[in-house]
């Protein structure tokens, strides 16, 4: 039987049509990123795809507010339950726009028996703004217990937002103040029970001051003690204990839950870094965790460390790792992520203020062994990255885990999002976003 040479054309014609829409359909998402954008105080997001390649189509946020970029700026950012949380600071104290975004990233996890998938139901839309002359110029955004807590600086306070809580009635009810700290704050809540706000003074009553203020029901609860040093930038709660970053070293003491103590009865415990080469105390100025351990960094040049406390000892003994950075390099506080197999690994950036001397991102493995004892930690890999671009706190690197197989760094000097395999260390591809890309979140993966 002869075929007419236009039904063998048609035909042709639907296989390809059907063959490019099944390679279409093999790009698959890996993650939805939003980061900052310090060029004009915008916040970008875009969905990370591969199928032969990689791709990540830049938008900015819809409804997202248009920003002022010289007198507003974005600081820092945390995620939780599919919501993107990000303070805003003004250059006025407070007294023209400050506060906070919330964004719905359209993000759900859905589960599969013993696992879960993403699902990308929605684009990211806006869902709450509270920016105004009111909000006390937040700097610092943490998420505790899957809550996020904004210092108030101006308000010498915080507030506590629920994620859930922003998802009924365009956000009603769903943040409220709390009066604790003080000047530049910095702050760690335990199990949504307590929280401890510090007061960033270096000389005056309010010197090493610690507020320890109830949450929940010990709202009605409160008190204050005073660490040995003051300058006080950096909290953290890890393990049934509270760490600070006073000028001198690192102190820490017993976390009181149910705030049954009193001031005269709280015990500060100290931890010496050395000391600088010009005699000053080495300090810090934030933490993070990966599961029973504190991580910070501390010194300069090729003095600078990445340091590890385990707070589930009775008397945590410091732990370091050598980070060789060049003299007039600093590093950045770490960002903890998980490879495939679920080890733990520190990154650090080595930046250039200069914008003179090589960057790099320094990977640490920090439990080789697996053992769940740090004290085996060890520099893996130095990894030359792109620019910096600093100016005040903003224009540093920053990473993002991508689920356990990829981690996602910004390039803010180059406009670029790099991401990196989390089994071997290596840059996968570098993709142009335009600006200066700055903090960023993954959601999904």
């Amino acid at each position: 039987m002869r075929i007419p040479l236009r039904s063998l054309l048609t035909l042709s014609l639907m296989l390809l049509g059907f063959t490019s829409a099944h390679a279409q359909t093999n790009e698959r998402i890996i993650a939805r990123l939003f980061w900052q954008d310090a060029s004009d105080q915008s916040l970008k997001t875009g969905d990370l795809k591969r199928d032969q390649a990689w791709s990540l189509k830049t938008a900015k946020v819809d409804g997202f507010p248009i920003l002022e970029p010289d007198k507003q700026m974005h600081v820092q950012m945390q995620q939780a339950n599919g919501i993107v949380l990000t303070g805003i600071h003004d250059t006025e104290e407070g007294k023209f726009q400050s506060g906070w975004v919330a964004i719905e990233s359209g993000v759900v996890q859905e589960a599969h028996g013993n696992h879960f998938h993403w699902k990308y139901t929605a684009q990211p839309n806006l869902l709450v703004t509270r920016l105004d002359d009111q909000q006390g110029n937040p700097a610092h955004v943490y998420l505790y217990d899957g809550m996020f807590y904004l210092a108030n600086d101006k308000k010498n306070g915080f507030t506590v937002v629920s994620p859930a809580q922003l998802r009924i009635n365009q956000g009603t009810g769903a943040d409220h103040f709390v009066c604790a700290g003080g000047g530049h704050i910095t702050l760690a809540a335990v199990s949504g029970q307590v929280a401890y706000s510090t007061w960033i003074d270096r000389d005056g009553d309010n010197v090493g001051r610690v507020d320890v203020v109830g949450l929940g029901s010990h709202a009605n609860r409160r008190y204050q003690f005073q660490l040995p040093s003051g300058g006080i930038h950096g909290a953290m709660h890890c393990s049934g204990k509270v760490f600070f970053a006073p000028s001198d070293g690192i102190c820490w003491v017993e976390a009181d839950i149910s705030l049954s103590k009193q001031a005269t009865a709280v015990v500060v415990n100290h931890v010496s870094l050395g000391d600088d080469t010009d005699g000053t105390p080495r300090r810090t100025g934030a933490f993070v965790t990966s599961a029973n351990h504190v991580l910070f960094n501390t010194g300069r040049g090729s003095a600078a460390e990445l340091c590890m406390l385990d707070a589930s000892s009775s008397k945590p003994v410091l732990g370091t790792v050598g980070l060789s950075v060049a003299e007039g390099n600093s590093a950045t506080t770490p960002t903890v992520v998980q490879s495939r197999t679920g080890e733990p690994f520190a990154l650090l950036f080595e930046e250039s203020h200069s914008g003179e001397l090589p960057e790099k991102m320094h990977v640490i493995a920090l439990d080789p062994n697996r053992d769940g004892n740090y004290s085996d930690a060890n520099l893996r890999s130095s990894i030359v990255v792109g620019r910096s671009l600093i100016e005040g706190h903003s224009g540093h690197h920053e990473a993002t885990a991508i689920g356990r197989a990829y981690v996602a760094i910004t390039n803010p000097g180059s406009g670029t999002i790099a991401i990196l395999s989390t089994s071997d260390w290596t840059v996968q591809t570098t993709l142009q976003v335009g600006g200066t890309p700055t903090r960023i979140i993954a959601v999904g993966g």
